[in-house]
């Protein structure tokens, strides 16, 4: 079932994401090369606690920290810990927070330092494909529709989606329905409604799609090594079209 929220729901999680957003703006100062990862975590954490949210993350299903750094190659769900960050890496921080019983989440990738051409179209055509599909989460359009925008762009330009991994519809709970996949064609699955609220989050290969998770259970990366880049933000869907809650 999919949850409609009301307007005070909604202002609600409309601070929830404030508070997620401010602590992007934290973390984004610390990216240079040198940091460790579990530094970025430790600033998240403190932040998020000082104004009155929860890390969304710790311990959720067992996840050790409040960030999920992924480097590289690594796809999503990092674990934060004594790595460094260098020169030329990208790396996703991807963050929750709960505020007065109500999730956001969202996703940023960084440069740190200079990094590849490559890296920065990566990034780039990441970037335009959250943002085309969210301009698709309008009342009316069919969910899919957002699918298939992310899709297209990400193909349009050489790269591929990760297909085994979904963003979500959001709420009282990190992870509620619908599903959103980053593929499909358009015109499929449930007409959007006002008081929706979706996770919505492109995962773009340089190579190709396919992903598998290391020993550590949680860290997936691309089965060719190849970078990969994650951006994701929590939108509601409105009478007037859709509002990035975590911008």
């Amino acid at each position: 079932m999919i949850v409609i929220k009301t307007e005070p729901e909604l202002e609600l999680m409309r601070a929830s994401a404030r508070i997620l957003k401010e602590t992007f703006d934290e973390v984004e100062k610390n990216v240079r090369p040198g940091v460790t990862t579990g530094e970025l975590d430790a600033i998240a954490e403190d932040y998020i606690r000082s104004n009155d949210g929860i890390p969304a993350f710790k311990g959720y299903q067992g996840f050790p920290a409040t960030i999920c750094s992924s480097i590289n190659e690594q796809v999503v769900h990092g674990i934060p810990g004594p790595r460094k960050l260098e020169e030329g890496d990208i790396v996703g921080v991807d963050m929750g927070v709960i505020h007065k019983e109500f999730y956001s989440d969202a996703t940023r990738t960084y440069a740190v330092g200079e990094v590849s051409d490559e890296a920065r179209r990566l990034m780039r055509v990441t970037k335009e494909a959250l943002d085309l599909g969210i301009d698709k989460a309008r009342p009316g359009n069919h969910l899919s529709d957002i699918s298939h925008a992310v899709q297209k762009h990400a193909e349009s330009h050489g790269y591929s989606v990760v297909k085994v991994l979904v963003g979500h519809g959001i709420g009282r709970r990190m992870h509620e329905e619908p599903q959103i996949p980053n593929f499909g064609p358009p015109g499929q699955g449930p007409i959007l409604k006002p008081g929706m609220v979706l996770a919505l989050e492109p995962m773009v290969n340089v190579g190709g799609s396919n992903v598998l998770t290391l020993d550590d259970n949680w860290t997936f990366v691309t089965v060719d090594g190849k970078l990969s880049c994650h951006f994701e933000d929590t939108v509601a869907v409105t009478d007037d079209g859709p509002e990035i809650l975590t911008r």
